[in-house]
C-alpha cells in the first residue's frame, strides 16, 4: 500500500495492547485481521474483521478513507489498468500468506514455471480471485491454462500439473 499519508498502526503481539483494548486479540498471542479506520477527532469511522488468512479489499478501504479527506482523494490518480496475465500457471497470492508460500516451495520443488500475480497490488487481479472464490479473496489461487484452483489443493494441482 504504497503512498500512505496517514498514521498506521500495525500491533502485533507481544505488544498487543491496542489488539486487546479493541477486543481482536486471540488467545493465542496474535489478532484477527482487523482494520479500524479513525478520524482526526478519534472516531470509529469504519470497522473491518475477518479471518486472518483474508486478506482486505484494498478499493473498500481506499474508498472508506476517501470519504474522510475528499480533497485528498481527488489528488490520487488511480493506477491505470493491465491486462491479467494469461497461460501457463497463473499464481495469485500476496506476500505474507503461508499458503502462498508453501505454493511458492512446491512449484519450485517440482520445476514448475510460473508467473506470480499479487493480489494487493496488481490492478483487478483481488476482483478476478474473488470472483473464482465465490466472493472471497483466497490466495493462492491458480490459473492454469484457464482451469482455476482456488487455494493451495496439492492434490489437485498434482493432478494437473505433475500428471501431464
Amino acid at each position: 500500500m504504497g503512498g500512505i499519508t496517514y498514521p498506521l498502526l500495525s500491533d502485533f503481539w507481544p505488544h498487543g495492547e491496542i489488539a486487546v483494548k479493541y477486543g481482536v486479540l486471540r488467545a493465542e498471542g496474535y489478532t484477527e485481521r482487523a482494520i479500524f479506520i479513525i478520524d482526526k477527532e478519534g472516531v470509529i469511522r469504519y470497522i473491518d474483521i475477518h479471518d486472518i488468512d483474508q486478506q482486505p479489499d484494498n478499493d473498500i478501504l481506499f474508498t472508506e478513507l476517501e470519504k474522510l479527506n475528499p480533497q485528498l482523494a481527488a489528488k490520487i490518480v488511480p493506477p491505470q489498468p493491465q491486462e491479467l496475465p494469461h497461460g501457463g500457471v497463473v499464481m495469485y497470492c500476496t506476500a505474507w500468506c503461508p499458503d502462498c508460500k508453501r505454493a511458492r516451495i512446491w512449484l519450485k520443488a517440482n520445476d514448475i514455471p510460473y508467473t506470480e500475480v499479487d493480489v494487493t497490488t496488481y490492478p483487478g487481479a483481488n476482483k478476478q480471485v474473488r470472483q473464482w472464490a465465490n466472493g472471497n479473496l483466497t490466495t493462492p489461487t491458480f490459473d492454469i491454462d484457464g482451469t482455476i484452483v482456488v487455494d493451495f489443493d496439492q492434490e489437485k494441482l498434482t493432478k494437473i500439473l505433475l500428471k501431464r
